[in-house]
């Protein structure tokens, strides 16, 4: 048996579990107030007036405020100085300022009212008529076309060079809170794998996991959970029907959580029993081509020099070429933050030189359709000296979770 697979229960497990959310340190309102100023010296740059940003990830990181998207305009609108102002429903006013981190005016619409108009008076009021605004497309998709209504003068551009300019390269508090986040996910790995079974089924798998991560700490729980046995690991999302574990079976797991908004997501893979041989030699070709990209990572290099040094590898020991399979049909990686999927993407063509403060994922999978597949999921941050693993990435077929004794 592969050693730290099942032998455990899972209520005896989860009992044992303590939070470890008072390590967190939050998000400051200074750090907002800063992240503020800077993207208005991007505006400034590219001759924005002002920036609205809608309910989505760039919300929450420029102000703190965490709002579900909506047609329902909830949004903060940065000028060219002060503090945002908010925008959001009348019935949500009293809600909404008890999230309020940064800043404290607000204005509200009615139900019979445009959002878009008010929206369009404030611009107005401070930039005039033919004011350049940059809008944030990854709230509700509505947004640019009805303030386009509302400001016909005016000149919208998309806001993602201003927010990715400031998001892109984490700072160290974001860091420490992203590799919080890894290490509790790696954890729950680890214990997840001692529960398993013969005849459980993912959706047992995926439960535990929602109560362990939770249980630790992480923000209500995981953020999503794939459980995969036997032939569905060859697919990289998961294949439909009814699984239940079975002696032999290959086991691929890849779950995340949140701290404070910023996300893990690692994925593990074994075997629930002793592997073939040739499970093992593509499990060993995963494990070298996800070293092979990290030891490509450099300051400087593009983020697609990383993905072709996986690839390179991998067409070595006879996977591909590029996209087929059997080999690796998808990119060798992604940024990760608040969002769990953002830029930098680590896939060819992407000419992004490599700087510190990046941080993103390393997962070359190996897939071999019919049969099974092979992912190993870990994130790195750029340093000045190359790159740092948030989480070391498993070695040993046999001990995939590296257990002593």
């Amino acid at each position: 048996m592969t050693k730290g697979i099942g032998g455990l229960s899972a209520p005896a497990v989860l009992s044992t579990l303590k939070s470890r959310r008072a390590a967190v340190q939050p998000i400051t309102a200074d750090e907002y107030r800063a992240r503020i100023e800077a993207v208005r010296t991007h505006m400034a740059a590219r001759k924005v007036d002002a920036l609205l940003l809608p309910a989505s990830s760039n919300l929450l990181y420029f102000t703190g405020l965490d709002w579900h998207p909506s047609e329902r305009l909830t949004a903060a609108l940065i000028l060219k100085d002060g503090d945002p102002v908010y925008v959001c429903p009348a019935f949500e006013e009293p809600k909404l300022r008890g999230h309020i981190t940064v800043g404290d005016q607000v204005r509200t619409w009615q139900e019979d009212e445009s959002a878009y108009a008010l929206v369009a008076d404030l611009v107005r009021a401070q930039s005039g008529a033919s004011a350049t605004v940059a809008v944030d497309a990854l709230g509700y998709a509505g947004v640019f076309f009805d303030l386009a209504a509302s400001l016909p003068q005016a000149t919208l551009v998309d806001a993602r060079p201003l927010t990715e300019a400031c998001r892109r390269v984490k700072s160290a508090h974001e860091i420490a809170l992203l590799s919080h986040a890894k290490a509790i996910t790696l954890e729950v790995h680890r214990l997840a794998a001692g529960i398993l079974h013969p005849g459980i089924t993912p959706a047992e798998v995926v439960a535990f996991i929602g109560q362990a991560h939770r249980a630790l700490g992480a923000d209500g729980g995981n953020t999503f959970c794939a459980v995969q046995f036997g032939e569905a690991t060859a697919y990289p999302h998961g294949a439909p029907g009814d699984w239940f574990l079975k002696e032999g079976d290959p086991v691929l797991i890849d779950t995340g959580c949140a701290i404070e908004g910023y996300k893990s997501d690692i994925t593990r893979c074994y075997t629930f029993g002793h592997a073939t041989p040739e499970y093992r030699r593509v499990w060993e070709d995963e494990r070298d081509a996800q070293m092979a990209a990290f030891n490509a990572a450099r300051i400087g290099v593009p983020c697609e020099a990383v993905d072709q040094a996986a690839r390179s590898f991998l067409e070595s020991r006879g996977y591909g070429p590029g996209y087929q399979v059997p080999g690796c049909p998808h990119r060798t990686g992604h940024g990760v933050g608040l969002d769990l999927h953002e830029p930098a993407y680590i896939v060819g063509g992407n000419k992004q030189p490599l700087e510190a403060g990046l941080c993103f994922s390393v997962e070359p999978m190996l897939c071999l359709y019919g049969k099974f597949g092979v992912r190993f999921e870990d994130h790195v941050y750029m340093t000045e000296d190359g790159p740092r693993w948030f989480t070391i990435p498993p070695t040993d077929v046999d001990n995939p979770f590296g257990l002593h004794g």
